[in-house]
Formats: structure tokens, sequence, C-alpha cells
């Protein structure tokens, strides 16, 4: 074997090796974590700020790997192609060919690749310098390049829309992905989807009904006001004048204790409205993250909610929105108002006045929350009409079967997919 095939092979071994280099290259800097990137460039890790930038530019990135790696498989495949038709003749074009299809195949694709799929983020910190001067050395080829191509994409309308990349979507996605048989999996799966509901969800969804809210006249002896607000399970309760809608203040437990022991002997004399807060009322329409941000501008925990004519609706609290993204929080003063009880044959005995979002989220059902915030309003939105009890109904993919009703409002709701087997033995539904 002469010089000239062995300086060839080498040529071409080493060849491979930077084809494998720019493949391997691409794929782990286009797989590298965002978020581990960014947290090491923080830190002040260089090459993490250096995968940032070329992330910055990555058709030019791109662009310059691809002109890399074409030029040194081409290379390869010429020389291999010049060696073996000097060792056989016209037959060495066929065998180059099946050669280096199998030696760039394996060794300069699917092996780099491979690899740096199974570890992105350490080969991307390793490689980013040297990509960052492979670009730099492309960088006016590549430019001409992207003239080009931008140029046919204009000609034939290929540029993606606006709004084109759905950064929610794919987080949604990745959320969906994170599953786990333990209770731990599930509830933080539960949590980061709640966290990127908190805009699209309105503080209606989540207040306290103006019927379920407890409030003290103010027109009572202080004496009175003093054994209600000690005796109710609240810290803030509003205070209303002539009829509970008229709320003219909050009074906050812990102020009304200080005032009474300040002074013992005049709790018949107390002016429970200078101790009380004034009332902050908020539209019924506010967003769960701007009330969030609002709590901690106003540094207060309760709010007032009122519907487009200024009327009560409900109260809402910072308690409120963060079970909203943790789960319910209870104490030993809390009163048990969940409603959601699951049954071993996979359906659901629901109270009326419990909300969709609480039992998508306990189920990790999919009910649409978009017309009606309650299971009793969703039936009563689909259904068009108040049904009686036990009237069954299918719709959405679930069952939904009226075990108690008061006077005009839905109390009670047996839910189910229409998969489960406690579903298929109930009588045949009626489609709403």
């Amino acid at each position: 074997m002469d010089t000239f095939v062995l300086v060839n092979m080498a040529a071409i071994l080493g060849l491979l090796v930077l084809s494998g280099f720019f493949s391997g290259s691409e794929t782990s800097i286009t797989a590298a974590s965002q978020p581990r990137m960014h947290r090491l460039e923080q830190r002040g890790d260089q090459r993490a700020k250096t995968i940032r930038e070329l992330w910055e530019r990555k058709e030019r990135m791109i662009g310059a790997i691809l002109l890399g790696n074409n030029l040194v498989n081409i290379l390869a495949s010429a020389l291999a192609t010049s060696v073996l038709i000097s060792l056989f003749g016209e037959a060495g074009v066929a065998y180059a060919t099946i050669g280096m299809t199998f030696l760039v195949l394996v060794f300069a694709e699917i092996l780099p690749k491979t690899y740096a799929l199974l570890h992105p983020d350490r080969t991307a910190l390793r490689v980013s310098r040297v990509i960052r001067l492979v670009v730099l050395a492309f960088g006016p080829i590549v430019q001409m390049i992207e003239a080009l191509v931008g140029g046919m994409m204009r000609l034939f309308r290929l540029y993606p829309e606006d709004g084109e990349h759905p950064w929610e979507e794919e987080l949604r996605g990745a959320i969906d992905l994170h599953t786990g048989p333990d209770e731990e999996t599930k509830h933080e799966r539960e949590m980061l989807r709640s966290i990127l509901d908190l805009d699209d969800v309105s503080v209606e969804e989540i207040m306290v009904h103006r019927r379920d809210v407890e409030t003290i006249d103010v027109a009572q002896p202080p004496r009175k006001i003093v054994e209600e607000a000690l005796a109710s399970p609240y810290t803030r309760l509003p205070l209303y004048r002539e009829k509970p809608d008229e709320i003219v203040g909050v009074l906050h437990a812990k102020a009304l204790l200080r005032a009474v022991q300040a002074s013992p002997d005049a709790v018949d004399t107390l002016d429970v409205l200078e101790i009380a807060n004034p009332p902050w009322f908020i539209p019924d329409t506010t967003d769960l993250l701007s009330q969030l941000q609002a709590f901690r501008q106003r540094k207060e925990h309760f709010a007032i909610v009122v519907d487009e004519y200024g009327e009560l609706r409900g109260v809402v609290t910072l308690e409120d929105i963060l079970e909203e993204i943790v789960g319910d929080i209870s104490d030993e003063h809390d009163v048990d108002v969940e409603g959601l009880e699951l049954r071993p044959d996979g359906t659901a005995i629901v109270e009326g006045k419990v909300t969709i979002r609480d039992i998508n989220r306990r189920c990790e059902w999919r009910l649409p929350d978009d017309e009606a915030s309650t299971i009793a309003g969703l039936v009563l939105h689909e259904a068009r009409r108040i049904p009686a009890v036990g009237q069954r109904f299918a719709f959405h993919g679930f069952s939904f079967e009226i075990l108690a009703r008061h006077r005009n409002q839905i109390t009670l709701v047996k839910v189910g997919k229409l998969d489960t087997p406690g579903v298929k033995d109930n009588a045949e539904l009626a489609e709403a």
C-alpha cells in the first residue's frame, strides 16, 4: 500500500471525526436545557454564556455547522472515491459509495448524535467555544447563504406567522409528560398547571360567594359585635350597615382584640368602625395573576368582589389564590366545604357549588370552565333547563346524574367519565 493511499485514509479518518464533531455539536446545543444554561450563566460560567449567544443567532449557528459538516463529508467521500478507484478501477465508485454511506451514517451521524442526546448539557458546554470559532470563521459565507435562503422563503411565503411559537403549549405538554405513580408527582403536576392558568382565571371563579360570606351588622351593640367576631372561624369579617350589600369596613380580629385589651371596661362604647380597615372593592373580572400582584403591592390579604353594577358578589383572599396553586390549605379553624367525594368505581359525588377547576384538578379531568365556574352551572348551561332529581345527561364525554336539588338550585351531582364502569352500569343517558 503506497503513501498516497495511507495519507488519504488518514485524511478520511480525520474528516469523519470532524463530521461526527459537527453532528454531535448541533444536536447537543439545540437540545441543551435553557433553564440550566441560564442558571450556569448566572453563576459565572462563560461557556453557558457562549451557548446563550449561539442560541440568539441560531440560524447562523446551524448554517455554519451544516456548512462545515457538508464540507468534510463531501471531501471525505471524494478522497475515498479517489483511493478506491486507484485500487479497484471503476468498481471503486460503488465501493466508495457503500463504504462511506456506512461510515458516515454510523460514526459521523448516529453515534455522535446519540451521545449528544444522552448528554446534551455536558456536550454543549464542551463544544461551545469551538463552535463559536466555527461560526466566526464561516460567518461571511453563512450570511450570503442566509440572504439566499431568506429570499426564497419570502418568495414562497414560508415564513412563520406571528404567534406560531406556542411556548405556553410546550410548557403544558412538558407538564403532562411529568408523570409518575406517586401522589407527590400528581400534586406537582397540578401546581404547575395552576400557575400557568393564573392569568386565565378570574376572581369570580374562586371567590367565596356572597351567600357564604359571614358578615357583621355594624349597627349592633359593640359587645354583640365582639361576641360574633370571637365566635367566627375567620380572621377578617366584612362590616355592613342596614343591608349586607352595604359593606362599610373590614374588621380584623387581631385589631379588635387589641382594642378590647386596651380598654376592657369600655367594650360597650367601642367604636368598631374606627378600628376596622376600609373595604377594598375589586371587579369580579380581575384575573388571579393581577390580583395576586395587587395583594402584594397593597400588602393586604382580603378584597370585596363586586360586579359591573357595584353589587356585592363575594370575597376573595390571598389564601384563596394560593390554594389555586398549591391546593387546599386547611387549619384547625377551617370549615370543610370541599364537597367532592371520589368513589371506587371512578365516579364522583359533587356538591353543586364545587368549582369545575377544583374537580379537574382533583380528578385530572378536562371539564370545560368557559361558560360556567361550578358543576351546577355547567349542568344548567348544557341542559338548558332546570333538571329534576334523577335525570341523567351526557356531554363533553361525561355523565351527570342529578342527586339532589333545593328549589331551583342543584345541590348534588354524580359525575363520571362515560367509559368508567360506574357509568356504564347506569340507565340510558339522555343527550343534553
